[in-house]
């Protein structure tokens, strides 16, 4: 009898995409500690603990003998020992012991399926494809404790698919309605576009852009002038935005995106920033207003799925100024399906923003 697949197959008419050959981000390294913790990538329940040595590894979250989640056990010498039997499984996913059986305690089918894991940066990575020798190396983000930068990390729940969070991090027409004052509305300008798609990433930098206007864009350029600006997304799930003013002034944003389940993605986001405004004033006043600007994100977001979830799919209508969303999508039904990239594109557009 065949066994179900580990990953269920995405939805049909939703714009839903399992990248399962890459990375995700499943938690902050400090919140795993001693005891196991249970996480959702793709659909898929793990379970992560670390073994003997510190090292952080995951496993399919059931246990091989009764299905109970192996979350609900505990880790005692670096092994993962079911609550209801006592079963107990290395970081290969092997059990190694079974209490109640007498004699050989290793047996073939005595095993639950491993993923790679590795930790970097802060935060513990897993690669989703449990059958497969991960291919690439987890993202690095940039700048993150780079002298002269200072970070600011934090997390969020987006109620939405990971296509649909990457286009709203990334797009910029909606910050002139949706965070009208905050981050542009007040004045428009019209800007060049210029998109690039390649194997693994799509980008739009913006040519001859003013300091946008509101609060948010006094803080990215608070001595007025023309900035730098790109957007970027690579494989399977950076969304990018860096802004710059010269030398002495440089923000760049880093969302690494997990998808949870088809309409919840997990954000851990990453700014770095070198400013001439002090770091801690930067922190005091930005902060509060960048979690306005999420909030009314997640509010939009969710909004969406409800509607998209009401009428049981999607129906999109773009133009050339929604620059990088169907990029996006493009890519990940390529690496989905582990087509080989297409060539290269380059375009360019003009828009109000």
């Amino acid at each position: 009898m065949e066994t179900a697949p580990i990953i269920p197959a995405p939805k049909r008419g939703y714009s839903v995409a399992r990248v399962t050959r890459h990375w995700y981000i499943a938690c902050h390294a400090s919140a795993l500690r001693a005891k196991p913790r249970a996480v959702t990538i793709l659909d898929t329940p793990l379970v992560l603990f670390r073994d003997d040595e510190g090292r952080p590894t995951a496993l399919l979250d059931r246990c091989a003998h009764r299905n109970v989640p192996l979350s609900m056990g505990s880790v005692e010498g670096g092994q993962l020992v079911c609550g209801y039997h006592g079963w107990a499984f290395d970081r290969e996913g092997t059990c190694q012991r079974v209490p109640a059986l007498c004699g050989v305690q290793t047996g073939k089918g005595r095993r639950v399926a491993h993923f790679h894991t590795r930790e970097s940066q802060g935060y513990v990575w897993v690669y989703m494809d449990p059958d497969h020798e991960p291919e690439v190396e987890p993202y690095v983000i940039p700048h993150l404790d780079e002298p002269g930068f200072s970070t600011v990390r934090y997390d969020a729940e987006i109620p939405a698919t990971l296509h649909a969070t990457c286009e709203n991090i990334l797009d910029v027409p909606h910050t002139a309605f949706l965070h009208r004052g905050l981050f542009r509305g007040v004045k428009r300008n019209e800007i060049t576009a210029v998109v690039r798609r390649e194997a693994d990433r799509v980008s739009a930098e913006f040519l001859g852009e003013p300091r946008p206007t509101g609060l948010i864009g006094n803080l990215l350029a608070p001595q007025g002038g023309t900035v730098t600006h790109f957007d970027r997304f690579i494989l399977p799930s950076i969304a990018q935005v860096e802004y710059g003013l010269g030398d002495r002034h440089r923000v760049v944003a880093t969302s690494a995106l997990t998808p949870v389940s088809d309409f919840v993605t997990r954000l851990f986001a990453v700014v770095s920033f070198k400013t001439i405004v002090p770091a801690f004033i930067l922190r005091l006043v930005a902060t509060p207003i960048a979690m306005r600007v999420l909030k009314q994100d997640v509010v939009m977001l969710n909004a969406q799925t409800e509607a998209v979830r009401r009428f049981d799919g999607e129906q999109f209508v773009s133009t050339d100024v929604d620059l990088l969303g169907g990029h996006i999508w493009r890519l990940l039904k390529q690496a989905e399906r582990g087509d080989k990239p297409g060539d290269p594109v380059e375009q360019r557009v003009q828009l109000l923003a």
